[in-house]
């Protein structure tokens, strides 16, 4: 296709601000990465909104009478898009998404925020650890065990499990285990770089095991494991 329909730009443009690389928005929307690329060059291009105040004078944003709710947003660590919705749906506003992508992006350049409070809908996101248990008796042996753990980021519920040994096999089975007690399956998985899951840990982009990323799409979730020595993404 020559142009992308509105839904596909807005799916792109969405993952860009999310921080997903042009390889893995490619993967998931199943298009091309250098089409990735084009679409996000041309976006960029366009002349950015002005702001008052902070921010440089200029032509005005339909955001700029609701900047104070979108700075207080921006503090809690809300994403441009659901800034974008609750203004929609609460302030009655008009203005397009992009524009307060731009706005957001502009605040955040004058206003960095190097630490807030993670806040997610119910079902969005959860958390997956490998810990090291305590030194325990077995057949007359010393052994260790490792503790796998997973919390729900919106209602911190959590389940826990202890495994012998840290494969990708255990890690699988654990991860299902805790499916079947949550009763359900949450549309994210944040992890670190675990090595039952990560063949390949890189800072922009990391490899999934094979068997991780089928047992994804089997059950129609995403593992996004974070970034190396960046232990605040989670």
């Amino acid at each position: 296709m020559n142009q992308l329909n509105v839904s596909l730009q807005h799916s792109i443009t969405t993952l860009a601000a999310h921080d997903w690389s042009h390889r893995r928005i490619a993967r998931e929307l199943d298009i091309h990465r250098e089409t990735v690329g084009r679409h996000l060059r041309l976006a960029g291009s366009k002349p950015a909104i002005s702001l008052t105040g902070p921010l440089a004078a200029g032509r005005q944003s339909l955001c700029l009478p609701l900047q104070a709710v979108i700075a207080s947003a921006v503090q809690a660590g809300l994403s441009a898009q659901r800034i974008y919705q609750d203004l929609v749906c609460d302030h009655a506003f008009t203005g397009g998404y992009h524009s307060v992508q731009r706005f957001v992006r502009q605040l955040r350049q004058t206003q960095p925020v190097p630490f807030v409070r993670m806040e997610v809908d119910p079902g969005t996101e959860a958390q997956v650890d490998f810990g090291q248990g305590a030194w325990v008796m077995v057949d007359g042996k010393r052994k260790r065990p490792h503790l796998f753990r997973i919390v729900l980021s919106h209602s911190r519920k959590g389940f826990s499990e202890v495994v012998w040994q840290q494969t990708t096999e255990s890690f699988i089975r654990c991860l299902e285990n805790a499916f079947r007690h949550f009763g359900g399956v949450p549309r994210t998985l944040i992890i670190d770089n675990l090595r039952a899951a990560v063949t390949r840990a890189d800072w922009y982009d990391p490899e999934l095991n094979a068997k991780v990323a089928e047992f994804c799409r089997h059950y129609g979730t995403v593992m996004l494991p974070t970034s190396t020595v960046m232990p605040r993404h989670k």
